[in-house]
């Protein structure tokens, strides 16, 4: 058995190593970037004007000009006009190119315009306001986004502001999630009295979907041959293998001995922690596995606190811990790391942690109440209001 530190340790040790393929700007909104996207020109790209108004050379108001002649107007998207006499102006609309010999814009709030001259309202006015100067954002070459940011709507826009139709972006694993045990039966089923519907599948798709990321769920009964039969089948095609259930010392627990006959080698088995405990880790040239409890408490701890930050340094993504401050006494005997399902709620700026320790593993009911687990170290019984512990959230 290991603890938790060692699990990490050994997980995280143990990367995929993802393909890099393009995305179309279209669909690569939830990827992580596997290039650094840099500026292909300044931003803005040229003086841009801010502000819909009149465009003057200061120097005329610094001199008492508060009257100017209007030679024309300077629209976006039009090529930059050139004001022919100094002591006139040029009207100019948000988003339009600054016209040569201009340094000031007026907005139209402050002038008053009449057969074509324009009149200054105000009595102070600032050389280069209403001015968004050319590469005031960023530089032509200067890096934007590094290898290893998720892309949101943002990032979407930024990618198309410097022509990046597509993107390298990492390609996460074919990702296959298993069910076993002769108990479970269709969601769409009516259950016999000895029987319930599979769930832990679904938690686990809907997890990863939350990630951006597709699995295909598999079914296999608590048979030794059929097992091996049809997880030959599904290494086949799928690089990431999550199975829940078979995982502990039961007489019908083929998961563990099936692993090692098709060639997985085992990282570890068993975790110091509570629930989890079972928890089967390993490798094969070309598969990853995680073998889940099939408690589905178990199963969806193991999934955040495990497998996510697997999948996230895989990728190079950068996550850091969150933490969370317990709002209530809570004990807990068993020298464990004990998950303890938690609502966290934000009080003052402190993220104040409030135990719903439910009923156990078993009680998958009891998730629809809390928002995450806090992680309670193994070395304490006694956990005191205001002690801050890492906090694993399942909600966005």
């Amino acid at each position: 058995m290991v603890s938790v530190e060692e699990a990490e340790s050994i997980i995280l040790g143990n990367l995929f190593k993802p393909k890099i393929i393009k995305a179309d700007i279209e669909h690569a909104e939830g990827h992580v970037l596997a290039e650094a996207i840099e500026a292909d020109r300044d931003f803005p790209p040229f003086n841009r004007v801010a502000m819909d108004g009149i465009a003057i050379s200061f120097q005329s108001f610094m001199f008492g000009q508060r009257t100017f002649s209007l030679e024309g107007i300077q629209a976006a998207g039009m090529p930059p006009q050139k004001l022919q006499e100094e002591n006139n102006a040029l009207e100019v609309m948000t988003g339009a190119m600054l016209p040569d010999g201009t340094d000031c814009v007026i907005r139209y709030e402050d002038l008053d315009i009449e057969n074509g001259t324009a009149k200054i309202l105000i009595d102070t006015i600032e050389p280069n306001q209403n001015i968004h100067p050319q590469g005031q954002d960023c530089k032509k070459g200067e890096r934007l986004m590094a290898e290893g940011f998720k892309i949101s709507p943002a990032e979407i826009a930024l990618l198309a502001s410097v022509g990046k139709n597509h993107v390298s972006v990492f390609q996460l694993p074919k990702t296959a999630i298993i069910s076993t045990g002769d108990e479970l039966v269709g969601v769409d089923e009516h259950p016999l009295p000895w029987q319930i519907r599979r769930s832990n599948a679904y938690a686990l798709q809907a997890a990863f979907q939350q990630m951006g990321h597709h699995a295909d769920q598999f079914h296999i009964s608590d048979n030794e041959e059929s097992l091996v039969r049809e997880l030959k089948k599904i290494f086949k095609n799928y690089e990431l293998i999550i199975l829940s259930g078979g995982v502990s010392k039961g007489k019908y627990d083929f998961v563990p001995k099936t692993l090692e006959q098709l060639d997985v080698k085992k990282l570890f088995h068993q975790v110091s922690q509570k629930p989890g405990k079972p928890l089967w880790f390993g490798q094969s040239e070309s598969h990853t596995v995680f073998a889940l409890p099939g408690n589905p408490v178990s199963t969806y701890m193991c999934f955040y606190r495990y497998i996510k930050p697997w999948l996230e340094k895989s990728i190079g993504l950068k996550s850091e811990k969150s933490f969370a401050m317990l709002a209530t006494n809570f004990q807990f005997k068993p020298t464990l790391t004990y998950f303890l399902q938690v609502k966290t709620v934000n009080e003052l700026g402190k993220l104040m942690a409030y135990p719903h320790a439910g009923g156990g593993s078993g009680d998958f009911a009891n998730l629809k109440d809390v928002n995450g687990f806090l992680e309670l170290p193994a070395h304490q019984t006694e956990f005191k209001t205001g002690d801050i512990f890492p906090f694993y959230s399942f909600r966005e």
